[in-house]
């Protein structure tokens, strides 16, 4: 079977693997936008996990075509697996995952050992992976890459970016690529995918600088697209309607078999006020940002207490959104307190071999100079924020300027 692929041009799939895609859970993936409600920002990215999965196994595909030119020796049994492996790795996505588990906590990861394991030995794609043979291995993999089998698609410099980063810039129109001689860099090293970046006993600077070049990619496409205000508002509205639906008794389990116009409809089904905050992001009505407070305007500490707080406790994050309401004299899920994780460029730890021998490249002494920057300048993308309705802006900045006790950036450009 082949498929014609935006971004690597005929992607083969061999008879095992036609099963694996034809699969209802792997079909559900095609209703599952990869950047959620990035959309409503630039149109073009509707784009979907399913269209990742093939892309990830077509990137799979070309680091262990590029490790057997290095002398590797893979054996057939262990292609078959990680090709597999690179085509379900997102089967374990709910609608609007990143939002409800990374940025909102609503629910746990996609990732965890629990839910993989309940995708691959359940339905239709467990009862596939069962006849092949496969199904505890790919599991094993998913859960726990360990080796450079399961770190193909699994790692800081792995096939899942490689697609990621080139298909998301295309779908978003921007003009961002890398060098496809990345994957010529790949190698093994005590069992372990490491990025050769030595020749002839020597650094190859070009090497690291290609690496560092993925790195202000995937920078940029943070910058400009992951954390673009009107996504994180949109986002964080879904988020607010399915917290206010667990409120009902609504389940992660719920969200299995959805994709994500399946969950507006269920969410929208739900009656007020998730109704509205649904048909609010359908629409484009977005709540506007009421209170901002940045990276460079908060000491270390205050970061910390702040996550700490607000994004790893549902419960204080709920418990200001309500005293931001009373003061402002508004409803209180027409509040929402966004505050991210820390931002870091894990993708910096990529494992790399170079004449003294094997490092992560951020533990290297004499470091790329960009390296420091862009970890610093990922680190500033953190912020803040407090979303409302329009009318609602001004009272809500107010009271959560005076409850945090941290002055509102938002009311000094004003």
């Amino acid at each position: 079977m082949i498929i014609r692929d935006p971004i690597h041009g005929d992607i083969e799939l061999t008879r095992e693997e036609q099963r694996v895609l034809d699969s209802r859970e792997m079909q559900r993936l095609r209703s599952i936008k990869q950047l959620g409600t990035a959309y409503l920002v630039y149109p073009g990215c509707t784009h979907t996990r399913f269209d990742h999965s093939l892309g990830t196994l077509a990137a799979a595909a070309r680091i262990l075509d590029s490790l057997r030119k290095k002398g590797e020796r893979i054996s057939a049994g262990d292609a078959r697996l990680i090709r597999i492996v690179a085509l379900v790795h997102d089967v374990t996505h709910i609608p609007f995952g990143h939002t409800f588990e990374d940025e909102r906590k609503v629910f746990p990861r996609h990732d965890t050992p629990q839910r993989i394991r309940r995708f691959l030995t359940r339905g239709e794609l467990g009862g596939v992976l069962a006849d092949l043979g496969l199904q505890e291995e790919v599991i094993d993999l998913l859960t726990a890459p360990r080796d450079w089998r399961g770190q193909v698609v699994a790692s800081t410099l792995d096939a899942d970016l490689l697609d990621y980063l080139r298909r998301d810039s295309y779908f978003a129109g921007l003009k961002q690529d890398y060098d496809d001689r990345i994957y010529s860099y790949f190698c093994i090293e005590d069992g372990q995918l490491a990025c050769d970046l030595t020749k002839n006993g020597l650094e190859r600077h070009d090497a690291r600088s290609e690496i560092v070049h993925l790195l202000r990619m995937r920078y940029f496409l943070t910058e400009r697209v992951y954390f673009h205000h009107a996504k994180v508002i949109s986002g964080a509205m879904v988020s607010k309607a399915l917290e206010l639906a667990t409120e009902q008794g609504v389940t992660e389990e719920d969200l299995y078999d959805l994709g994500d116009e399946s969950l507006f409809r269920f969410l929208a089904g739900l009656g007020e006020p998730i109704a509205r905050l649904v048909e609010g992001v359908r629409r484009r009505r977005l709540f506007k940002r009421a209170f901002a407070a940045s990276y460079s305007r908060v000491s270390p500490h205050e970061q910390e207490r702040l996550v700490r707080t607000y994004h790893e406790s549902a419960e204080g994050r709920r418990g200001l959104e309500e005293a931001i309401a009373a003061e402002a004299g508004i409803p209180s899920h027409q509040v929402i307190v966004y505050c991210p994780p820390k931002s870091v460029l894990k993708e910096a730890s990529v494992l790399a071999r170079l004449p003294g021998g094997t490092r992560r490249l951020n533990e290297v002494a004499d470091r790329h100079l960009e390296l420091d920057a862009l970890n610093e300048l990922y680190a500033r993308i953190w912020r803040f924020w407090v979303f409302v309705p329009e009318e609602s802006v001004p009272a809500a900045g107010r009271a959560a300027e005076r409850l945090l006790g941290i002055e509102n950036e938002l009311a000094r450009r004003s």
